[in-house]
């Protein structure tokens, strides 16, 4: 019996531990964010910082994707947890949309084709709402797939 409830904390508290971790590259992100967007509008911005803006941004959607989703899912499941599951159902497709728009933003950059000032300002400004939506949606899935769990885990560890 001790041996489940370990391995339960264990299991779970990894998840934890993982969605802390991506919690803190996604603020890493926004102020990798606001720093290249301060730089554009202020004219001085260095091509090798927007490609490690890029870079950065790549491995946060490229954790929630690989990682992240699957862990709550994997989560959700084990709890039966029907009505997070179909949550999930309905925001996986637009997440696909939004990594989908964050790699396109990512191969522009990467091309060279982020030379023209007032292109990159505005593709910065539509990245800024592509990742406030995915944001809201990846917090609604942390509420609804993980933190709904947490008294759960508590009471198996």
């Amino acid at each position: 019996m001790l041996e489940s409830c370990q391995n339960a904390q264990e299991r779970w508290g990894g998840v934890h531990l993982i969605i802390d971790r991506w919690l803190q590259d996604r603020q890493h992100l926004i102020q990798a964010f606001g720093a290249i967007e301060e730089a554009s509008e202020e004219g001085r911005l260095r091509r090798s910082a927007l490609q490690d803006f890029c870079g950065t941004l790549v491995d946060y959607v490229s954790a929630g994707h690989f990682g992240v989703y699957e862990q709550l899912t994997q989560e959700a499941k084990a709890f039966g947890d029907e009505r997070g599951l179909e949550l999930a159902e309905q925001i996986y497709p637009r997440l696909d949309v939004l990594t989908e728009r964050c790699l396109q933003f990512n191969d522009h950059c990467d091309k060279g084709d982020c030379t023209d000032f007032a292109d990159l300002c505005a593709r910065l400004r539509e990245l800024g709402g592509i990742l406030h939506e995915r944001f809201e949606l990846e917090d609604c899935l942390i509420e609804v797939l993980h933190t709904a769990h947490r008294e759960d885990v508590a009471v198996q560890a």
